[in-house]
């Protein structure tokens, strides 16, 4: 799986979670324009926020990383 293909998935489980960016942000450690970013591919999370990233939206890394096929 390619980092652009990485960088869909996330973009789409952010997306679907119905959470505003900036509580994303706020309950993840970062500031709302990096979910910005996140959002408009310009960057990808470090390892530790997107496992926090990935807790908050329910969602699984190994989904999010092309591993698995189930959210």
């Amino acid at each position: 799986m390619s980092l652009q293909e990485i960088q869909v998935r996330l973009r789409a489980a952010i997306k679907n979670s119905g959470l505003k960016q900036k509580d994303i942000a706020k309950a993840i450690g970062v500031s709302a324009q990096t979910v910005s970013k996140y959002m408009k591919e310009d960057i990808f999370p470090a390892l530790d926020t997107f496992a926090k990233l990935c807790a908050l939206l329910d969602v699984s890394s190994d989904y999010i990383l092309g591993v698995s096929e189930e959210m």
